[in-house]
């Protein structure tokens, strides 16, 4: 009698097993077929999500880089950045450095220093003492305990405000005092009163606090720090060094704007333009995959974008496009040296036919020179139209917003759609087991029976004979 393995399961049981060994069918793999043919529209409709989703991180991390363009652009509007202020260089900044306040005098100096101020110094042996110690240092009293260390005192001199010294342990157990300030002390200076004897003097080592000593255009000036503001008018001098290999000149320019911090933030724009750029390229040459893993069909989603192409022109067209009622020579920032960069000798490069940007700081160094007001004035409009046309694009209620939000709920109506075909399948290949599983339980009954026949037909046989 021909047996089945078909065993069907009713709910809350195991999964259908099905053989096929009263059929000579393989069930599980017809079904498996089947199955397969009626997952079809989820995997259309699963590729179709990730493709959106794909699509969606694209123009995610585009807007991303259009809002830091907007931002850095809008920079130039700032009146602070357009300031007019002083600046002053030094030919040997290792030597002497310079900054200026307001009003400082303007025009080249010969700085010369023959000797930086320094403060005064003592040195003194140490010796732990018996009993409790107080002593003094220029009259601030300081309270060394009993076998009390060098370490100690130095501790409980540099911790307190009122001290005029400060302290350092040296090799051998000895203490070196200076002066917190320096300057010319003349020779009374710190000033030691120890009657506990902790502290012995070594009278050699002592050494006056001295005044810097320098010349400004051979005019003689000396100085208790080496921080001075008196020897140029407007212009703090930071003496490092002597200048033993002659004279360091010091260039103070007439107030303007600084060429220096517009630099910085149109280098800055550059950098995040050039970003935007790229990224916006890069996704409009990149082409759909043919076949591929899964994963990869969120890529090339924006290959030949109409609306990024539009974008990428339009601020191209910001960039060097005239501003209307600006003379000829100051009207865009091609006027101050932002450009896509000389062409080289085969031709144009590929970041210049992408239109990334580079800027000639010599030539915009000139313009603000030149025209520091007209720089002011087409930077800042120049900012204004540049924004306008990106928020147009990236801000909130702009056309890559809108298309995000269309991608997204798209996303999610294809979820909940998945979800529900999802569902129904289950509901259907369980149908299909079940099926099977009694269609196995019939084809095994009938050749049970068949079976039973043929030996009932064979035992009449027999007994006729």
């Amino acid at each position: 009698m021909t047996t089945t393995s078909a065993v069907s399961g009713g709910a809350g049981s195991s999964p259908l097993s099905i053989t096929g060994l009263a059929s000579g069918l393989d069930t599980p793999a017809i079904i498996a077929a089947l199955m397969g043919a009626e997952r079809a529209p989820v995997t259309r409709l699963t590729n179709e999500q990730t493709k959106l989703q794909g699509q969606q991180r694209a123009l995610q991390g585009i807007q991303s880089a259009l809002k830091q363009v907007t931002f850095s652009a809008s920079e130039f509007i700032l009146p602070s950045l357009f300031e007019s202020s002083q600046t002053v260089s030094s030919s040997e900044p290792l030597r002497v450095t310079a900054g200026t306040t307001a009003g400082a005098a303007i025009g080249g100096y010969q700085i010369e220093v023959s000797k930086l101020a320094n403060s005064a110094q003592r040195t003194f042996t140490f010796a732990s003492p018996e009993a409790e110690d107080k002593l003094t240092v220029d009259g601030v009293e300081y309270t060394l305990k009993a076998g009390g260390t060098a370490k100690e005192l130095a501790s409980a001199i540099n911790a307190n405000s009122s001290s005029t010294v400060y302290a350092a342990v040296l090799e051998g157990g000895k203490i070196a005092l200076s002066s917190r300030a320096t300057g010319n002390t003349g020779a009374g200076f710190i000033n030691v009163n120890d009657p506990g004897g902790a502290l012995t003097e070594v009278a050699e080592s002592a050494k006056e606090g001295q005044n810097a000593e320098y010349t400004v255009d051979g005019v003689a000036g000396t100085s208790a720090s080496n921080t001075v503001t008196s020897a140029i008018p407007g212009v703090t001098l930071t003496l490092l060094g002597t200048t033993t290999t002659g004279p360091v000149t010091i260039d103070v320019q007439p107030p303007g704007i600084s060429p220096s911090a517009v630099e910085a933030q149109m280098q800055a724009f550059i950098k995040n333009y050039n970003a935007a750029i790229e990224a916006i390229h890069q996704q409009l040459i990149t082409k759909p995959p043919e076949g591929g893993s899964t994963a990869e069909l969120g890529n090339g989603t924006l290959f030949g974008d109409i609306e990024l192409t539009s974008l990428l022109g339009t601020m191209r067209q910001v960039m060097y496009e005239p501003i209307a009622g600006l003379p000829g020579e100051m009207a865009s920032p091609a006027n101050i040296g932002v450009s896509t960069g000389a062409p080289s000798a085969g031709g144009a490069t590929q970041s210049s036919l992408e239109g990334m940007l580079t800027l000639n700081p010599t030539k915009l160094a000139e313009a603000i020179k030149a025209n520091p007001s007209g720089v002011e004035t087409m930077l800042q409009q120049w900012s204004q139209a540049l924004q306008t046309k990106v928020n147009n694009v990236a801000e909130a209620g702009g056309t890559l917003e809108s298309r995000i939000t269309g991608d997204s709920s798209q996303v999610s109506e294809l979820t909940l759609r998945i979800t529900t075909m999802n569902e129904l399948l289950i509901v259907r290949e369980k149908s299909l087991q079940q099926t099977y599983a009694k269609l196995e339980g019939v084809i095994a009954q009938n050749n049970s029976q068949a079976s039973w026949l043929a030996s009932q037909s064979e035992s009449l046989t027999a007994a006729k004979l």
